[in-house]
């Protein structure tokens, strides 16, 4: 009996990947199990699916504002290490497939422990930390960028992204409007969040508007026709696939299927030093590719999103036409066909 544990968590883009390729690994494993952080939003997530099997492990992440409080990280790190190496005893899987994050480290470092296969995927243009340390414990590291392979050298291999495939949208709206789909990440964002409260009015003449806050997030005292919000959805795919228009951040997975979903975006990415810079990346390429429009948050102000907005309303078709001429690839057959060669 073949089984694969996947790997991964802490925010939505290192868990929805998986959820990608979910279906595809099921025609080839027969258990599929998944190790996450204790109380991360991945144990709801993936906690709920009836067709894997959710262990968690006692997670540790690096502070990159106060270097004093990473002290007691190695002890820490070893302590999820041994519990990862506990579970993956007694699962005894093929393979590990892992997405990255401070929560897959510790599992990728128990699996190179037990001689047990890791494929990882970096979905950013520049390799993230755990990746970087993960490198010499996996046997391909599968890139959604092209240029990424490259540098990773001969464990690079270029994929693409996993894309959540969804051919048509049941999600309605009661209005006429064309629908604005506003997304800060799974986490929220508050300076988009408060930038977009304060044009709600002005947006809704034109849009019907869904606004994912974020967990914690949702704004009781605003109530204007035509404007929702909602703090956390696993029907985003759904609500971006009936999207005229999609605000964003601009970490890898979400901008690709908006991508490949041929839909006009405007990319916020999360600035570099509330983190390692990945999204501005990101964003930068789209925007060099004539993929997206951006917006960098120290520019972002009610008045520049709004003008933002205006701006891509009117130039979307030029938006559509090149996107539909990208080609953007859908990475999940790939990926999962080097899953299967290296399950041992």
């Amino acid at each position: 009996m073949k089984t694969i544990v996947l790997t991964g968590g802490g925010t939505a883009g290192h868990i929805m990947p998986h959820i990608a390729i979910k279906d595809s690994l099921k025609k080839h494993f027969d258990k599929i199990y998944y190790i996450g952080s204790t109380g991360g939003m991945e144990t709801n997530i993936v906690g709920s699916l009836p067709d894997i099997t959710f262990y968690s492990i006692d997670c540790c992440k690096l502070n990159r504002k106060n270097i004093f409080k990473n002290i007691t990280l190695p002890v820490k790190f070893l302590k999820s290490v041994h519990q990862a190496k506990k579970i993956l005893n007694e699962i005894k899987p093929n393979i590990v497939f892992s997405k990255g994050g401070y929560v897959a480290l510790p599992v990728v470092f128990a699996a190179k422990e037990l001689k047990i296969p890791v494929i990882a995927h970096e979905s950013d243009l520049s390799l993230g930390l755990s990746n970087k340390l993960s490198k010499l414990c996996t046997q391909k590291i599968c890139t959604t960028f092209e240029q990424t392979a490259k540098a990773v050298g001969k464990k690079g291999e270029y994929t693409g992204s996993p894309i959540r495939i969804k051919t048509s949208s049941t999600f309605t709206s009661n209005s006429q409007k064309p629908i604005l789909l506003i997304t800060g990440g799974s986490q929220g964002s508050k300076a988009i969040n408060e930038a977009v409260w304060q044009i709600a009015d002005e947006l809704t003449k034109t849009f019907c508007v869904y606004h994912q806050v974020g967990k914690g997030n949702y704004n009781n005292s605003i109530s204007i026709d035509g404007y929702n919000q909602f703090e956390f959805s696993d029907s985003l795919q759904e609500i971006m696939k009936a999207s005229s228009m999609v605000i964003s951040r601009a970490g890898s997975n979400t901008i690709f299927e908006i991508a490949y979903n041929k839909k006009p975006m405007l990319l916020i990415p999360l600035p570099k030093g509330t983190s390692r810079g990945d999204q501005v990346e990101n964003a930068k390429y789209f925007n060099k590719k004539g993929y997206a429009k951006v917006l960098f948050q120290d520019d972002l102000t009610p008045e520049t999103l709004l003008n933002c907005i205006k701006s891509l309303y009117n130039e979307q078709n030029e938006y559509i036409n090149r996107l539909k001429n990208a080609k953007i690839p859908n990475g999940n057959d790939k990926i999962v066909d080097i899953i299967l060669k290296f399950a041992k």
